[in-house]
């Protein structure tokens, strides 16, 4: 049997092309020492806000500092895991509770190993 490779897509490829975003300057901010990408479903759902969402004071780096400091916390309390399942509450229509939605972020290797952090929903991989 061959361990031959057939395909592989790299972090930088995703990056580039989108699939992920990175937020690194925002997470290194908020304490995160290695890099932080979201996929691109977190970030057009729940991070981006509508115009509606902006008009009321609504910003993707207001949401995306509320992602990364409860992730900081569940971090905490789990700091051995490589996986983190978590919730955070979001706006989602305008004049409208916020309503807790599940995230996942998972810690690995990136391209030449180092470790990089991606936010995804749960059942994204």
């Amino acid at each position: 049997m061959s361990d031959n490779v057939i395909f592989s897509y790299t972090r930088a490829q995703a990056l580039a092309d989108g699939v992920l975003v990175d937020i690194t300057p925002l997470a290194k901010e908020a304490g995160f020492c290695i890099p932080v990408a979201v996929t691109e479903a977190v970030y057009l759902d729940y991070l981006k806000p509508s115009a509606a969402l902006e008009a009321e004071s609504q910003s993707f780096e207001g949401r995306a500092w509320d992602v990364l400091q409860v992730l900081l916390f569940a971090a905490a309390v789990h700091p051995d895991h490589d996986t983190i399942l978590f919730k955070v509450l979001f706006q989602i229509s305008p004049g409208c509770p916020p309503v807790p939605i599940e995230l996942k972020a998972i810690i690995g290797p990136g391209d030449i190993g180092s470790p990089v952090l991606t936010i995804l929903l749960p059942l994204e991989d």
